[in-house]
């Protein structure tokens, strides 16, 4: 994986617990976290979250992308339609080491109304601690901008 520099985090409403939890884990850690909001249980749009998110990982301004909504699938699909960006959409920590090694994704998105936080803290740990292995990936990675 490239280096880490800035986890880049973004979440909406019902993302929101997730993602302070995820944080907090993180800068005990270390990291350096780059909150892209929510920041509150208060109805928003999750695509006022991504786009900035997305635009800031495509920049080089931080690496990698954490994202998390309700199902995961909106604030997954709003990430995805940046060229720059490969969004993973991970409930386990299997899935989470897979899109890593084999689609090289830069942003993680978990979904989070379904998943535990336990389980949360082992997709993160799968994702960051997962290198891209490249190879025959390479060829099918690099079709994927449109």
């Amino acid at each position: 994986m490239a280096e880490i520099k800035t986890v880049g985090m973004a979440c909406d409403h019902a993302g929101y617990e997730m993602k302070e939890h995820v944080k907090a884990l993180l800068e005990s850690r270390g990291y350096t976290c780059k909150d892209f909001g929510t920041y509150s249980t208060e109805s928003v749009d999750y695509p006022d979250f991504a786009h900035p998110l997305a635009l800031a990982v495509e920049a080089g301004e931080c690496y990698p992308g954490i994202a998390i909504c309700g199902s995961g699938n909106g604030i997954n699909m709003t990430l995805n339609k940046h060229q720059g960006i490969r969004s993973a959409l991970c409930w386990t920590d299997e899935l989470a080491s897979l899109a890593r090694a084999h689609n090289d994704a830069n942003v993680l998105v978990m979904p989070g109304r379904f998943i535990p936080m336990e389980m949360a803290e082992k997709i993160v740990d799968a994702f960051l601690s997962t290198e891209f292995e490249g190879g025959r990936h390479c060829r099918r990675v690099d079709k994927i901008p449109v």
